[in-house]
């Protein structure tokens, strides 16, 4: 993770202040802080994504990736939220997806991140095992 936001990164140090001030990190001011908001979303999404549980469509383009991590953001943003205590300010939701994809397009075209981000749950070779409907049959079937 590190190596795509550092831990002195803003999105870092967003999600480190949610996480370990989980109870009261939105009673500083009247509204939640969308900047962490956004910052946190963008850290979650980028970890969610490198653990790779739930990703069942493998990106086959930087726009594909890019999609993906948005989906990612705004499930965060969403989760986030719904745990705050004070309401967004109007045009809230709007700002804080702005900074969240602003954060994801920064990541990816730092270096060579797009590229690693997606090579990182493609397979290493062309051999894939394939079951039958009802994973009852062992065969393997070679695809292309």
């Amino acid at each position: 993770m590190d190596r795509f936001l550092a831990p002195q990164s803003p999105e870092a140090k967003a999600h480190f202040h949610v996480t370990e001030n989980f109870h009261d990190w939105d009673m500083e001011q009247a509204s939640p802080n969308e900047t962490i908001i956004a910052g946190c979303a963008s850290y979650q999404a980028l970890n969610r994504y490198l653990g790779g549980a739930d990703l069942v469509i493998l990106p086959r383009t930087m726009k594909e990736l890019e999609s993906i991590l948005r989906r990612y953001s705004y499930d965060a943003i969403h989760n986030i939220i719904a745990k705050a205590r004070n309401s967004l300010q109007p045009g809230g939701y709007s700002r804080i997806c702005h900074l969240c994809e602003e954060s994801i397009r920064n990541v990816l075209s730092t270096g060579d991140n797009a590229a690693t981000l997606m090579a990182l749950h493609h397979p290493r070779n062309t051999e894939h095992v394939v079951h039958d409907r009802d994973h009852l049959s062992g065969k393997r079937i070679t695809t292309i």
